[in-house]
C-alpha cells in the first residue's frame, strides 16, 4: 500500500519597522507591533483556526487513519503567545490526538547551518526545549529552515540525535532517481532522508486556485488518483501551512478539497503516516549526495534566494560576526533580538531575483526594493551592535 505523508511549515517572521539612521543610540524598539499583530490575526483568522479545526474534525472522522507532521518555528509561537493564543491552543489540541508529529528546527528560522554547526546546534536545542515545553514532544525528525540540506547539514543533524530528516526532491541531486522512497545521508548512512514530491506538493500549494492551469478545478478523486498511480513507497507532500486560506483564499474551495482529500485517498488505497512513522516502515533505496546546500525555493532550489548578492551576503556576515558578543553578554534581551535578527525571512527581502521567481519574492516582500530593505536591516543591526559594545 502507498503511503502518503503530509508536512505542514508554520512561520511567522518578526518584522522590522522603518528603522532610520538617526534612531540609532535613541531607539531600541526595533519591531513593527503594528504589523506583525496585524497580519497574525489575520493569517490566524482565514488560515490557522479554520485549518486546525478541520484537521482535528478529520482525525476523529477517520479515527486516527488521518495523520499529518508539523514544523512550527519559535517566532511563530511567539506570536501566537502575545497576539492569537487561541491558535497556540488549537495546536496543543491537535498534539493530544496523537496523529500529529511535530519536527525540531531552527528556533528563529534561521540560515544558522550555513554558518557554523555550534549555531546551528544552539537554535536546534531551543526550538526542541519549546517543542516540550508548549507541546509535551521529544522530536525525533528535522526540517531544517526552508528544507536547505547538504551532506554536511545531515551528519550535524544526525550527531544531534535525529533518526529523519526532510529535504527537497531536486532534479539536479536526485537525477534520474524518483522522490519517492526513502533515502539515506552519505556520510554513513544513518539518517533516513525523506524527499518533497515537488510536482504534487505544489500543485496544491501554488496551482490549485490558477484558472489558465490544464487541470483546473482540481478535485479530491483526481489528485488522490495522481497521488496512487505514482510511482515509488511514499509520496512526500510537503508545504507552508498558510497554503490553506491564506496563499489560496476559502473563496477557491481549498478547505472544501482538505475536507474531502483523506477519504479520496484512502478510497484510493493510500494510507496516512507521520514523517517518523514513514521512515521506519519504509526501507532506504539508496544513499543521497548532496556536497552543496539545496533548498525548497526557486527554480534553481538552492540558497541564492536568501544568499545570492552582495547585499545578502554583506548582512549574514555583519549579523554572525557578532554571534561571540551575544554569547558572551548572556543578556536575555539582546539574546531575544539576535534569535529575531536571524529570521530567514530578512534576507529573503533582499533578494534581487526577478526573472522566474519575481512573483513569488514580490508577495512576500513588505519593502519597495532589495537595497530599502538591506539599508533598513543594517540601520537596526547597527544599533543592537552599539548596545553590545556598551556591555
Amino acid at each position: 500500500m502507498k503511503t502518503v505523508c503530509f508536512y505542514f511549515q508554520v512561520h511567522q517572521p518578526w518584522r522590522l519597522k522603518t528603522y532610520r539612521f538617526f534612531q540609532m543610540g535613541n531607539d531600541h524598539n526595533y519591531l513593527d507591533d503594528f504589523t506583525n499583530r496585524a497580519i497574525m490575526q489575520k493569517v490566524a483568522r482565514e488560515c490557522y483556526l479554520p485549518m486546525n479545526a478541520l484537521l482535528l474534525n478529520l482525525i476523529n472522522e477517520h479515527k486516527g487513519a488521518l495523520r499529518c507532521s508539523f514544523s512550527i518555528t519559535g517566532s511563530a509561537v511567539e506570536q501566537f503567545k502575545a497576539y492569537a493564543p487561541e491558535v497556540l491552543e488549537s495546536f496543543k489540541r491537535l498534539a493530544e490526538t496523537g496523529c500529529v508529529e511535530f519536527l525540531a528546527e531552527t528556533y528563529s528560522h534561521s540560515l544558522s547551518s550555513l554558518y557554523s554547526v555550534e549555531e546551528f546546534k544552539q537554535e536546534v536545542k531551543l526550538h526542541s526545549q519549546m517543542l516540550k515545553e508548549e507541546f509535551g514532544v521529544k522530536p525525533t525528525a528535522f526540517r531544517n529552515t526552508e528544507l536547505i540540506y547538504s551532506d554536511d547539514i545531515a551528519k550535524a543533524v544526525e550527531d544531534m540525535g535525529f533518526k529523519t530528516m526532510l529535504a527537497e526532491g531536486a532534479r539536479h541531486i536526485l537525477g534520474w532517481k524518483s522522490p519517492n522512497f526513502v533515502y539515506t545521508d552519505a556520510a554513513d548512512n544513518k539518517l533516513r532522508l525523506l524527499l518533497r514530491n515537488y510536482k504534487l506538493s505544489d500543485d496544491i500549494a501554488f496551482r490549485f486556485s490558477n484558472e489558465g492551469w490544464p487541470e483546473w478545478p482540481l478535485t479530491a478523486d483526481k489528485y488522490a488518483q495522481w497521488v496512487a498511480a505514482e510511482n515509488g513507497d511514499v509520496v512526500n507532500l510537503f508545504m507552508d501551512y498558510e497554503t490553506f486560506g491564506e496563499h489560496q483564499k476559502a473563496s477557491t474551495g481549498i478547505f472544501d478539497f482538505m475536507k474531502a482529500l483523506p477519504q479520496a485517498l484512502l478510497n484510493a488505497g493510500v494510507e496516512f503516516a507521520t514523517v517518523s512513522e514513514a521512515s521506519k516502515k519504509l526501507q532506504p533505496v539508496a544513499v543521497l549526495h548532496c556536497p552543496y546546500a539545496m533548498s525548497w525555493a526557486d527554480e534553481e532550489r538552492d540558497v541564492t534566494a536568501w544568499l545570492g548578492n552582495d547585499l545578502q551576503n554583506e548582512a549574514f556576515r555583519k549579523l554572525y560576526a557578532l554571534a561571540p558578543k551575544v554569547k558572551k553578554a548572556k543578556n536575555k534581551d539582546f539574546e531575544y533580538v539576535w534569535h529575531f535578527m536571524q529570521n530567514s525571512d530578512h534576507f529573503y527581502y533582499m533578494a534581487t531575483k526577478w526573472f522566474s521567481d519575481g512573483d513569488v519574492h514580490s508577495y512576500f516582500n513588505p519593502y519597495d526594493s532589495a537595497y530599502e530593505a538591506f539599508i533598513n536591516y543594517m540601520n537596526v543591526l547597527a544599533d543592537f551592535e552599539i548596545e553590545l559594545n556598551k556591555l
